[in-house]
């Protein structure tokens, strides 16, 4: 079976690739290169010992996915990661991200609708959960305000995927990630993040490796036990797996709507400093860190309640915080080596 994963030579599109790849799967990885590099391929085929068909195109050029669709008109599913996601980008250059995460699924939805049975999994996000009143969160917790444009777009995102499915023949899985980590245990594909790093664990890394001077830690005074953010971390070939189960799930016609939603993390949320901690713990790296101010839009806490995604989707993480920053630190000495 053939299946389109976009933004497939990012972080988590790529190690996507590779799970779907290893279950005998066609893969089709689209790509417009701007927050990845071809050079994924290549590993990619080093795990697996198959390149995917790649595409290097850009969603949002309406023609580019109509011609797309007319090429590769046997699709069985859709996996759409493409989609810009640094949050402080976000608010500094929303149409940006508007025109990027909302016009390209609009386009790719357009095409997939005319498919005799198309299957749909969206990369959504537990921002859309905001800060939540109760820990762990649900997928029955209530949806708030979105706190970015980045945040909105997923927000946005769903409700264009649940309006469509109600008038069309789409089935699709909303997977809502919490914080993705690590990389892949064989070192040949992992995060690439351009630039300073959003997030925390290749800010860690590139600490340890000495790219940075110092790791800013963003408050110690939030009302949790050592006063530093929770989040829930996981391993992103945990994650990736999910995506080829949600599949099978929608491919084999075990869905009970046409729109399902689920959570995806561990279960146990993580502060700054356990990180940190546990990180020093499996490197055996001592980690220049300093304490600074809240960051603006940055919430107290955010795990997840894995039960319906343990119990209905039949998945679980199975990495721990050590495995994931075990395999996050070989692949930052490996591409710096």
């Amino acid at each position: 079976m053939k299946i389109v994963v976009t933004g497939g030579l990012g972080f988590i599109g790529s190690h996507t690739v590779v799970e779907l790849q290893n279950e005998g799967f066609e893969v089709v990885a689209i790509d417009n290169l701007s927050n990845s590099s071809e050079s994924v391929l290549d590993g990619i085929e080093r795990i697996t010992g198959k390149k995917p068909i790649f595409e290097k195109m850009d969603l949002r050029d309406k023609t580019s996915v109509q011609n797309f669709f007319k090429k590769h008109n046997d699709v069985a599913g859709v996996i759409h990661f493409a989609a810009s996601k640094a949050v402080g980008e976000s608010v500094e250059n929303p149409l940006l991200y508007y025109e990027n995460n909302i016009n390209a699924l609009v386009y790719v939805l357009q095409e997939l609708k005319e498919l005799s049975n198309p299957n749909f999994i969206f990369s959504s996000s537990c921002t859309v959960y905001g800060q939540a009143e109760i820990m762990p969160i649900t997928e029955d917790a209530s949806v708030q305000p979105a706190a970015s444009p980045y945040g909105n777009t997923k927000q946005i995102g769903e409700e264009i995927i649940t309006d469509v499915a109600k008038v069309t023949n789409i089935n699709s899985i909303l997977l809502r990630y919490f914080n993705p980590i690590g990389s892949h245990p064989s070192a040949e594909i992992g995060e690439l993040p351009l630039g300073i790093p959003q997030n925390l664990v290749p800010f860690i890394t590139q600490t340890a490796i000495g790219m940075r001077e110092k790791l800013s830690v963003y408050g110690d005074d939030y009302p949790t036990p050592d006063g530093t953010a929770v989040r829930d971390y996981i391993h992103v070939v945990d994650l990736a797996k999910a995506h080829v189960v949600a599949l099978k799930r929608l491919l084999s016609k075990q869905n009970l709507d046409k729109v399902e939603t689920f959570n995806l993390g561990t279960g146990t949320g993580s502060s700054v400093l356990e990180v940190i901690t546990a990180f020093e713990k499996v490197s055996g790296q001592k980690l220049n860190y300093q304490i600074v101010g809240r960051r603006e839009g940055d919430i107290t806490s955010a795990y997840a309640n894995t039960d319906k995604a343990n119990n209905v989707l039949g998945w679980k993480a199975q990495s721990t915080l050590e495995d994931s920053l075990a395999s996050a630190w070989k692949w930052e000495q490996k591409i710096r080596s």
